[in-house]
């Protein structure tokens, strides 16, 4: 057994985004901020209409995957496609922007609290013009898996495997061969869960108070904590308990140019896209979800 220890820490930061949605961005805060194949990850959690009410109006993207997490509230998507989707507390969006696509995610509540997460997710240069695509997880599709010492892992994308049982999540086989997973520690309970060697992982501590391995380093609440490789993570709550997020991928080690919305490898693929864009040749066709 490897156990991974916590590396760095990247903390979040206050911003907005949108059409003024308040929200705390740690992954992305900063060009240099990212974590192979990992973009950016948002996290946005207010009881405050006036911070979420204007939403995400219609918007481009191309070369990556939105993942976008809700724990509370009521989103919807809409896209040039014809898709529209909606999210509910525990439901996820998968969306694979890859050639181009262009949506807006607006809220459908007037009132009470808006809570989840964004997270951007890397293509490789073989799929960043790949046809475009979309899909709806409903919280009822995305099983939980008991962890081994205690707690529990609702598997989101990749699989777990606990006392000799594998727990696979929707997502599953993608290049990144990504691993997100929403663990949910009571106070004191130490949990020790796979990862894939390889992979480039990171926690996000979003309620209560945890410590990551042997060593018991602290995780800072709302803080991207980068891990170094291993097999095994070991996770301890507080007195509090814990929720955090768990999130892996296989790292794609090509060179990211990234323009606002739009994620290439060369800075002409990022002005081929801003032309598409303002012709009006972002799309035109999506893959099945």
């Amino acid at each position: 057994m490897n156990e991974r220890t916590l590396r760095q820490v990247i903390p979040g930061q206050p911003t907005s985004d949108g059409a003024g949605v308040k929200l705390s961005r740690s992954l992305g805060s900063q060009p240099g901020l990212r974590f192979d194949p990992f973009l950016m990850l948002d996290e946005f959690y207010t009881d405050e209409p006036s911070d979420y009410l204007a939403g995400f109006p219609a918007h481009p993207h191309r070369g990556f995957e939105t993942v976008t997490y809700m724990l509370d509230g009521h989103m919807q998507h809409k896209d040039n496609f014809g898709h529209t989707g909606d999210l509910a507390p525990g439901d996820v969006q998968w969306m694979t922007a890859a050639r181009g696509i262009i949506h807006s995610e607006m809220p459908q509540q007037t009132a009470g609290r808006m809570r989840g997460f964004q997270l951007w997710l890397n293509l490789p240069a073989s799929e960043k013009m790949k046809p475009a695509g979309y899909r709806d997880i409903p919280s009822a599709k995305i099983p939980t898996a008991a962890l081994d010492g205690g707690g529990r892992a609702r598997v989101i994308a990749g699989s777990v495997t606990q006392s000799g049982v594998k727990t696979d999540g929707p997502v599953l086989g993608a290049t990144t061969a990504p691993l997100y997973l929403d663990i949910d520690l009571a106070a004191g309970v130490s949990a020790a869960v796979s990862v894939p060697n390889g992979h480039n992982a990171f926690v996000y501590l979003y309620e209560g108070t945890a410590s990551i391995g042997t060593e018991a380093r602290p995780l800072p609440l709302r803080g991207a904590g980068l891990l170094s490789d291993g097999d095994t993570l070991k996770l301890t709550a507080g007195a509090q308990g814990a929720r955090l997020l768990l999130i892996a991928g296989k790292p794609l080690r090509e060179p990211v140019v990234q323009y606002g919305p739009f994620v290439m490898n060369t800075r002409e693929e990022i002005e081929q896209a801003l032309e598409d864009y303002r012709s009006g040749r972002f799309g035109h066709e999506t893959e099945a979800a």
